[in-house]
């Protein structure tokens, strides 16, 4: 198997200096189309405070600038998003959520709670089974 060429990497959520309060992290858009398989991947750094929680929250829309978004079903999503939300604890970790629904455009967003501590947090979408090959 050659997954090299059979998946595409875009960016979510460009890694950046610390936040030190409850900024909610937006990801970029994406496009979902000619693709069967996108995934978000979110790496976490140092989580400094104490008590703070990140919440994960996946939004579909049939428009490019995302307006008459609706929050996604569970039944769209490939993991939870409980799942793919973290804590204070969860410094240098990973986690993924999934999408199968049909709408062309998805967007992330991480809320954190209670957060006066640095905050380290990036994430990417990870595309498969285009429709082309090989992917850019």
């Amino acid at each position: 198997m050659d997954i090299h060429n059979d998946i595409k990497v875009s960016r979510a959520i460009s890694p950046a200096a610390a936040v030190t309060d409850n900024t909610a992290f937006v990801s970029e858009i994406l496009d979902t189309a000619n693709f069967a398989a996108n995934e978000l991947l979110i790496a976490t750094g140092s989580l400094a405070d104490a008590g703070a929680t990140f919440t994960v929250l996946l939004e579909e829309s049939a428009a490019d600038d995302m307006s008459g978004a609706n929050s996604v079903a569970d039944a769209d999503l490939i993991g939870t998003e409980a799942a793919a939300s973290f804590d204070q604890d969860d410094d240098d970790s990973t986690f993924k959520l999934g999408y199968r629904g049909n709408k062309r455009y998805i967007r992330a967003t991480i809320t954190p709670a209670g957060n006066a501590g640095n905050a380290f947090i990036a994430a990417m979408w990870v595309q498969m089974n285009g429709r082309t090959a090989p992917q850019a």
